[in-house]
């Protein structure tokens, strides 16, 4: 087990790392003695401290200096100020994780110090219902001990893999801002439920659980897409007509063309933070 034994330490208690700790106490990767977090919001630290009996820290820098793993999870604005304030009490043998969006790694490993092993991530939303998309990208310093443990931290809330830091900002176009995507495209499905005569709630539900289900399909049973579209399509039939509205309407080429928007906005984005 990659956290077995380590202490593992959040800088920033805010939505998405109170979804990795308890991720992290609730499957039982890492014990709730072991997992540390400061903030700034006193509110904050005591509701983490009641609701996930873990350990709470008004310091940073005594974070740093408890952790193991060290979790950057304050706005990509404060990170690297936050790096460089605690720079100092980095120890070697430590794993410094950031999940700041456009802050690069040559960036963090020069706020936090030479040799330091430094980890980037781009996770998403559904990590706080457990379901997230992670990206996993080690710096110069990270060894392969830097990226398990930062695997393991991630895919207790979801699903992690592993990539280059070129191609973080095709993941931040992809699934960092695929969820925006997905919640469109159900509530045009649920409000045409609603056209054809369903019951809001029911065609919310319908619409969401037919969502789930069918990445539940294409995850579990690793066919292509196209091959699990094709077992419900029948010659003839009703939704051969439904994805020929698609097509006609361009919904595969709108949403390629999202993908490819957010990406350039994530390039540009990632240009300006020092």
């Amino acid at each position: 087990m990659p956290l077995k034994g380590l202490k593992l330490g959040f800088i920033g208690g805010g939505a998405m790392a109170g979804a990795l700790l308890a991720g992290l106490a609730g499957s039982g990767a890492v014990a709730a003695r072991d997992l540390y977090v400061s903030d700034i919001s006193k509110e904050r630290l005591e509701m983490l401290r009641s609701s996930l009996n873990i350990n709470i820290l008004d310091d940073n820098r005594e974070l740093v200096r408890q952790a193991d793993v060290i979790v950057l999870a304050v706005k990509p604005g404060s990170v690297l100020p936050v790096l460089r304030e605690v720079a100092g009490d980095l120890k070697p043998g430590q794993t410094i994780i950031s999940i700041a969006a456009g802050v690069s790694l040559k960036s963090l490993e020069t706020a936090a110090g030479e040799g330091a092993a430094v980890v980037r991530v781009m996770p998403n939303t559904p990590a706080l219902v457990g379901e997230g998309a992670s990206a996993v990208c080690p710096g110069t310093k990270a060894g392969r001990e830097d990226t398990d443990r930062t695997l393991a931290i991630f895919n207790a809330v979801g699903r992690a893999v592993e990539i280059p830091e070129s191609m973080m900002d095709a993941v931040t176009g992809l699934s960092g801002s695929g969820p925006a995507y997905m919640f469109i495209i159900l509530e045009a499905l649920a409000d045409a439920g609603v056209r054809m005569g369903l019951p809001r709630n029911v065609a919310t539900l319908l619409a969401g659980q037919t969502m789930l289900g069918a990445a539940k399909m294409l995850l579990e049973s690793g066919q292509h897409p196209g091959q699990l579209k094709d077992m419900v399509t029948t010659p003839g039939g009703t939704t051969i007509e439904g994805i020929y509205a698609l097509e006609i309407n361009g919904l595969r080429g709108a949403l390629m063309e999202a993908v490819q928007a957010a990406t350039e906005r994530s390039r540009e984005l990632s240009g300006g933070i020092k």
